[in-house]
């Protein structure tokens, strides 16, 4: 779910190693024919139709993502190809009243691989309705990001305390499952598996990294 970052996001990781994954992922799932989907967030530049209290500007237009600006454009070092499929949605969700549930649904595909920005905006947004529609997600938490550190983790320990069958990966190991290859992989064993504080979230965090 890549349109363009604004450039605030900064994390864990820098946006550009944020990109660089993101496009080491597509590359390989173009490779095995596994169907790229970027989800673009549309604001109307009229004003038309937002969410309740969007920011406006001094010309009651969207600050973000406004349709008469390039900022909805997916960025280039991503760019589509001539078979991906772009889909335009109006709220924080991929799913919410666009046609991405058809064309997944049209593929008969039951799995997805998410990642995208922001980690505790659209990404949770997107990966809970995808729940909500016994989608299995694999969340690759290396290309997601948001405007502080605190908040990609803990919209990261939220998903994978509640969304049971969740797996969680890193790009290089998803692209180790990808190939057949051993890999590393967090999945829950119990509901509220990893209990955090705001004393203890960055220890809790560091758990995704720590299972088989």
């Amino acid at each position: 779910m890549f349109g363009a970052p604004e450039n605030r996001c900064l994390l864990r990781l820098s946006l550009n190693d944020i990109v660089h994954n993101a496009k080491t992922l597509v590359h390989t799932c173009r490779q095995q024919g596994i169907p790229v989907i970027y989800t673009r967030h549309i604001s109307r530049g009229d004003a038309i139709g937002l969410a309740n209290n969007e920011p406006l500007n001094k010309q009651r237009e969207p600050i973000h993502y406004h349709s008469d600006m390039d900022s909805i454009e997916i960025i280039d070092e991503i760019k589509p190809h001539k078979n991906d499929i772009i889909i335009d949605k109006y709220r924080y969700s991929g799913f919410y009243e666009s046609s991405l549930d058809l064309m997944l649904k049209s593929l008969d595909i039951k799995h997805l691989i998410i990642g995208g920005v922001l980690t505790d905006c659209c990404v949770l947004a997107t990966v809970l309705d995808a729940y909500y529609r016994d989608y299995q997600v694999n969340l690759v938490k290396d290309i997601c990001g948001t405007t502080t550190l605190g908040a990609h983790m803990s919209a990261t320990l939220m998903m994978a305390n509640w969304i049971y069958d969740l797996k969680v990966y890193d790009t290089d190991q998803i692209e180790k499952m990808l190939s057949g290859e051993k890999h590393r992989v967090w999945e829950a064993h119990s509901p509220d598996q990893l209990q955090f504080s705001p004393d203890n979230l960055k220890e809790i965090y560091s758990r995704l990294d720590n299972f088989e």
